[in-house]
């Protein structure tokens, strides 16, 4: 089992926000998507796992080990890696920089050499002496995904990776999202939009006031009734 979360529970002064959430993923190189309206516990439960949050109750396991407890860098150490709502870079670095300074892994050579692939990757090479506050919204959303692959993460999770994107950059990136799950990347993705989510991921987990209502494939999901009447409003 890659990945667990066990019976998973927090409140915020009275308010449940995660309550007795279990789902996991059982092997590498697959995607799974995690959905649910607004305030449902999605991103919560990103701080959870990457431990910015301790739970009440319950226990997360990764690879085989039980990382309820440890500190951030502890988890990221292990190999999970994780984007934000809001894109968290230095905007007065450059592309080049920002990568550089995300990973302590290999000598300096090799973590230039990293980024470099990494920037040809996401079609970024030509800005990388470029300060990434002058770069554009979605270059931004790229380089962060850059910024969390640079470390070499067993485990991807993405929060709202396509958030404000137009449509051609929506496609770029669940294209980017496709060939990396070829390599073998494995990816847990909290995002609002479905069609996306369906397309891409072989299992849905949905959440609703803090509370797992349903998980399956896509096809499942889309045919439940519990989902389409709380998560939809049909």
């Amino acid at each position: 089992m890659l990945f667990s979360i066990d019976h998973l529970s927090i409140s915020f002064g009275g308010i449940k926000a995660v309550r007795d959430c279990s789902f996991h993923i059982e092997e590498k190189g697959r995607i799974a998507g995690l959905i649910g309206p607004n305030g449902s516990g999605k991103t919560t439960l990103f701080n959870l796992v990457t431990g910015f949050l301790k739970p009440d109750t319950g226990r997360i396991l990764f690879d085989d080990r039980e990382i309820t407890h440890l500190k951030p860098y502890q988890i990221s150490r292990l190999g999970v890696g994780r984007t934000f709502q809001i894109v968290r870079l230095f905007p007065k670095l450059t592309t080049l920089q920002n990568l550089i300074v995300a990973t302590q892994r290999g000598s300096m050579s090799e973590i230039i050499e990293k980024a470099l692939d990494l920037l040809r990757f996401f079609e970024l090479v030509d800005f990388k002496h470029t300060l990434v506050g002058n770069l554009g919204f979605g270059q931004q959303k790229l380089l962060e995904f850059a910024k969390v692959l640079i470390a070499d993460p067993k485990l991807i999770l993405l929060d709202e990776p396509v958030a404000g994107l137009n449509l051609a950059m929506v496609q770029k990136l669940t294209q980017y999202i496709r060939e990396l799950h070829v390599k073998g990347h494995t990816f847990l993705i909290v995002e609002h939009n479905i069609h996306m989510i369906m397309d891409l991921c072989h299992k849905v987990v949905v959440l609703n006031q803090g509370e797992k209502i349903a998980e399956g494939t896509p096809e499942e999901i889309k045919n439940s009734r519990q989902v389409i009447e709380i998560y939809l409003g049909e």
